[in-house]
C-alpha cells in the first residue's frame, strides 16, 4: 500500500471518529431576550445537537426537513467515509465506478454547507442585542469532520486517478 493510500485511510478513520461528536454533542446555543420595563427575560435557551435537531423536528411533525437533514448531514458523509475503504483495497475495475459514486454524493453532502451556516448563524447572533449564540464542542467536531474528510476524499481522487 502507498503512502498516500495509507494516509488517505487515516483520515477517512479520523473523520468518522470526529463526524460521531459532531453529530451527538451540542452544536449550538441560541438564547434570546427581551428587555420589558428595564427587566430582562429570557424568551428561549435552546441547546441543539445534529441528532437532537432531527429527533425535535420529527418530533413535532416536520418529518420531511428531519429527512433531508438525517440524508444530507448523517448518511451521505458516512457513506462517503465507509466507502474509502473499497476504493482503496477494492479490485481495479471496481476503484473507478465507486469513486464516481462517491464524488456523486459528495456533492449532495450538506455537511460543509451545515458547518459555514452555523458559522453564519453564531456571527448574526452576535451582531443582536437580544440573541446570543454559541457554539458547542459538536460544531469544532463537525467543523473538523469535513476538513478531515475532504482532504481524505482529495488523496482518494488523486490515488485512484493515477490507478484508473
Amino acid at each position: 500500500m502507498t503512502r498516500r493510500n495509507q494516509l488517505a485511510l487515516a483520515l477517512s478513520v479520523v473523520s468518522l471518529a470526529l463526524l460521531w461528536p459532531g453529530l451527538t454533542e451540542p452544536v449550538l446555543t441560541i438564547r434570546a431576550t427581551i428587555d420589558m420595563f428595564g427587566v430582562e427575560r429570557e424568551l428561549t435557551n435552546e441547546t441543539r445537537s445534529v441528532v437532537g435537531a432531527i429527533r425535535s423536528l420529527h418530533q413535532s411533525g416536520n418529518d420531511f426537513v428531519a429527512g433531508l437533514i438525517l440524508l444530507f448531514s448523517i448518511l451521505v458523509p458516512l457513506t462517503k467515509a465507509l466507502l474509502a475503504v473499497p476504493v482503496l483495497f477494492g479490485a481495479p475495475e471496481r476503484r473507478a465506478s465507486l469513486m464516481r459514486f462517491v464524488q456523486a454524493i459528495s456533492k449532495w453532502s450538506m455537511a460543509d454547507v451545515f458547518a459555514v451556516g452555523m458559522l453564519i448563524a453564531l456571527l448574526v447572533a452576535k451582531g443582536t442585542a437580544n440573541l446570543s449564540a454559541i457554539a458547542g464542542p459538536g460544531f469544532y467536531f463537525f467543523t473538523a469532520y469535513c476538513l478531515v474528510s475532504n482532504a481524505a476524499f482529495q488523496l482518494l481522487r488523486a490515488e485512484s486517478n493515477s490507478q484508473a
